[in-house]
């Protein structure tokens, strides 16, 4: 459930945990449907024979795929700001993909409140940097700075 707090109490939040997600299976049937949307269709994503023999030994999702499930893990954060009428995808800051995501794992994501920044009255520009980690695996699949604009 989400705690909605008055911007200044929320502006207090940096650099506090703002939640984990439920996990979400990354099959292959989503990694060739991400192929399909993308026309990214490299072999590494989706010729299971090929992969087999490749360096990860089995396929892997994309990246940008792991990436794109970062707004569904937003809606999950532990706070919000009161009053705010909608939130839009401003962009990235820094992004990096650590780990490789092999077929049929599941990952989620750890987010944390890395900046609140009120870029005029009534927008309010809020990074959470989200940790994403594969299930059973110590290293992360992708750390990412994910910018949303709040509209008060």
């Amino acid at each position: 459930m989400t705690e909605v707090l008055p911007l200044e109490k929320f502006k207090q939040l940096i650099g506090q945990d703002n939640g984990t997600t439920d996990w979400i299976l990354i099959d292959q049937e989503r990694i060739n449907r991400f192929a399909d949307v993308t026309e990214d269709h490299q072999w590494i994503h989706v010729d299971a024979d090929k992969a087999m023999q490749g360096p990860f030994g089995t396929t892997i999702a994309h990246g940008f795929l792991i990436l794109s499930l970062v707004p569904v893990f937003s809606y999950a954060g532990k706070y919000a700001i009161e009053g705010a009428k909608m939130v839009v995808n401003y962009g990235l800051n820094k992004v990096r993909f650590i780990n490789p995501v092999p077929a049929g794992s599941r990952v989620r994501s750890n987010m944390v409140i890395s900046a609140v920044e009120e870029k005029k009255p009534g927008q309010i520009l809020v990074t959470n940097t989200h940790t994403i980690e594969i299930e059973g695996q110590a290293k992360p699949a992708c750390v990412a700075e994910a910018l949303g604009m709040f509209f008060l």
